[in-house]
């Protein structure tokens, strides 16, 4: 199949990630990117992998997951978007299928990221909550965890709340391959009714990073470190010194920006 002959094609997907070992495709192991190229080629004959804005890990969720990939099937819009939710399972659902142009990659092309990481305080978590948020009713000073949050706005190398990836995802900047500097232009808490919800944008994100920056926030919270200490453990570059990865259930991937950022808040 000739790319000249070929449409490039742009999926705007939401899933649950409960059951699914992550976006990238294992053997042997259900993922969301094995599915939606299984979904693929039986609507349309042709073996593809579409490539994703970034690997999400087991267990994570997707509002705004990007794919992208080529198909020489002459096939409408509208008509791909039905069939892949005739064919995908449940969890999977595609909000929105359109060509794209040639050059445009989910992940080469993506400007920024939203994440969202959900807090259940209630004493008892509702069990249609239970696989999409952390349930965790312990006292924390909320607001000692927005003035932790706030610290990390700005370019920081973000090495201390890295975990070692193999296959490290790259930014569209060349320089991402062998940096891990980031700019984070929202950090930030809010209550909405029983949930805690820690809301972070930047153009690009570390191997868990934001569960462990949310881990490291949790200890803020419960006063066993001090919302100045950030600073310095974003100096250190020693993953050692943050706090524990945060369960991956109550991470969602919100949102892949194309096109300028938004201005830093």
């Amino acid at each position: 199949m000739s790319s000249e002959s070929s449409r490039n094609w742009k999926l705007t997907l939401a899933y649950d990630g409960t059951d699914f070992h992550g976006w990238q495709v294992q053997p042997q192991l259900a993922t969301v990117q094995g599915e939606l190229a299984a979904a693929i080629e039986r609507i349309t004959g042709e073996s593809v992998l579409p490539q994703g804005s970034g690997r999400t890990d087991a267990g994570v969720h997707a509002l705004g997951q990007v794919a992208s990939f080529l198909l020489a099937a002459p096939i409408p819009p509208a008509n791909l978007h039905r069939a892949l939710n005739r064919t995908l399972p449940d969890s999977i659902r595609v909000s929105q299928a359109e060509v794209a142009p040639q050059g445009f990659h989910a992940r080469h092309s993506a400007t920024g990221k939203s994440y969202e990481y959900r807090i259940h305080r209630g004493e008892i978590c509702p069990p249609w909550l239970a696989r999409y948020v952390y349930a965790l009713n312990w006292p924390l000073s909320v607001e000692a965890m927005k003035q932790a949050a706030a610290l990390v706005i700005g370019e920081h190398d973000f090495t201390s709340f890295a975990a070692a990836d193999p296959d490290l995802e790259q930014r569209s900047r060349p320089e991402a391959e062998c940096s891990n500097t980031r700019v984070v232009r929202e950090s930030s808490w809010q209550i909405e009714y029983d949930l805690l919800i820690y809301r972070v944008e930047g153009d690009g994100f570390l191997h868990h990073m934001v569960r462990n920056l949310v881990g490291t926030f949790l200890e803020v919270g419960r006063g066993a470190m001090a919302p100045a200490e950030i600073s310095a453990i974003l100096t250190a570059r020693d993953r050692q010194l943050a706090g524990p990865t945060a369960p991956a259930r109550g991470l969602f991937l919100a949102r892949v920006e194309y096109g300028l950022p938004h201005p830093m808040l």
